[in-house]
């Protein structure tokens, strides 16, 4: 890849930073797609003791890459994706991968049909953190950024994701006490479920 050519990815890239979410922060302003994928990327690092047979490197370009697609087209809420977004997004995927220099095209090709296909267990890992680090998100917002529907979407979103995984049942049953927490009251304000860790 010639310089010029990595410096226009560079530019595609930053669309991610641009690109905003439907979540929210803890200081009150929209969440942008590249953050998202940042912190799964941290999620995905911190539980590779839990998983020693899976390939965590592979995990990691998965979540690096999974959303993808939204420097292109922006991000759709789950509940407002229809199935010609899913289709446009997937164009504009292919087409992207199409203008790569060959390694990088087949390498990302195949990810990007390993994460469809959901059959691996990378694929169901980044798939599961990808679920849970939008609940956590939300949790972590403000209560007044919460649609209606929310409310009992965040307590199923990601359940059938984290099935494979007992260490991922545990963790998913942990959030959702913080969701209900937040919901009842009891969570501090715009950071559910942290605690002080200073000493």
């Amino acid at each position: 890849m010639n310089v010029k050519e990595y410096l226009k990815l560079l530019d595609l890239a930053e669309n991610l930073k641009n690109n905003t979410r439907h979540s929210w922060t803890s200081s009150g302003r929209r969440e942008s797609v590249a953050e998202h994928s940042w912190r799964l990327c941290f999620m995905a690092y911190f539980v590779k003791d839990e998983f020693p047979d899976t390939d965590m490197d592979k995990v990691l370009k998965m979540c690096l890459f999974h959303d993808f697609g939204e420097a292109f087209t922006g991000d759709i809420p789950t509940f407002e994706k229809r199935g010609e977004d899913e289709q446009e997004e997937a164009r504009q995927i292919r087409r992207w991968l199409a203008k790569l220099p060959g390694p990088y095209r087949e390498e990302l090709t195949e990810l990007f049909r390993e994460m469809d296909a959901q059959e691996t267990p990378e694929a169901k890992l980044y798939k599961a953190l990808d679920k849970l680090e939008a609940v956590i998100q939300h949790n972590e917002a403000d209560l007044s950024t919460w649609l209606p529907l929310e409310y009992a979407l965040q307590l199923t979103y990601g359940k059938e994701q984290v099935q494979f995984s007992e260490y991922l049942k545990e963790l998913k049953a942990a959030i959702d006490q913080v969701t209900k927490d937040k919901i009842r009251g009891d969570a501090p304000r715009g950071k559910a479920g942290a605690e002080n860790t200073e000493e």
